[in-house]
Formats: C-alpha cells, structure tokens, sequence
C-alpha cells in the first residue's frame, strides 16, 4: 500500500481537503531538513531571499502541504519569541508510533507518547526544534458522536 492509498482510506474524509498552514521559522533551511529527518517530508518549492534565507516554501507530509519561510519584519514570528505557540499542526500518517520513533530520534522533543485515543485515532504529539507542536495521528476506527459522548463520560 502506498502512502496516497493509506491517506485515501485511513483518513476521515472531513480532514482530507483542509486549511493549509503557513509558519514562521527562525532558520527554515534547518527546519526543512529537520521535516525531511523527522516526518518524511518532501520539498516541492522554495523561494529563496536574495540576502539569505528563504522567502517561501512548501513542503508535504504525506498528502498534507506546509507553507514556512524564516521570519522577518512585520507580523509573523516564530513560536520562541512568543514564548509559546497557539496552533498545533494536525497530520494523519499510516503509523503513528514509527513516525515518532524517527521524529525524536532526528530531535524532536516528544510531548505526549503514542497512545489510543477516545475519538478513534492513535495519537502523538511532538515539538520541532523550532517550536512548533506536531499532532500526528493514525486513523483506527470511525466514533459516533454518541460513542463520543459515552466514551467521554466514561461509561
């Protein structure tokens, strides 16, 4: 089984077309080779900045898409220098444990175990060196909003 074939069927068709994120590194050709390491990403484009660095660029994990570029003047800042970050970025992948096997073994900093989860997923979450939370997931069966609810009130 392919990659395509594993998205196309382990993942929730509510999460298979979603909002593509844009971060903000401080040092992005580190970062797209930590992703590269780390979560099997694959560079598809970059703009570099004439002065260093990088403009833009999109990578994909899996079948999701990234956006990132280094940080400068203006809004955008990179989660160290808000102390924190508010956004965790989702992404289903067919084996959730493996993934984070080599995610911390190429540095990330792995927050919360692989672990089943209620909703129907396996889950773990991970920091990259640049500060961002990485929620990977691994689709394990479809939840009825009342299985939800029973499953939450601990019956």
């Amino acid at each position: 089984m392919t990659l395509h074939q594993a998205v196309e069927s382990d993942v929730p068709e509510r999460y298979r077309t979603a909002v593509v994120p844009h971060i903000m590194v401080a040092d992005a050709p580190s970062a797209i080779a930590f992703y590269v390491r780390a979560f099997g990403a694959v560079e598809e484009f970059r703009i570099d900045r004439p002065e260093g660095g990088v403009l833009h660029a999109e990578i994909r994990i899996g079948e999701a898409v990234l956006m990132l570029g280094d940080t400068s003047e203006g809004p955008f800042t990179a989660p160290p220098v808000l102390g924190g970050t508010s956004v965790a970025l989702h992404v289903f992948v067919p084996d959730v444990d493996a993934l984070a096997r080599t995610a911390v073994a190429a540095g990330a900093e792995l927050v919360q175990e692989p672990a089943n989860q209620f909703h129907g997923d396996r889950t773990a979450v991970l920091r990259d060196p640049s500060g961002h939370l990485w929620i990977f997931l691994t689709h394990l069966e479809e939840v009825s909003g009342e299985e939800l609810t029973r499953r939450l009130a601990g019956a």
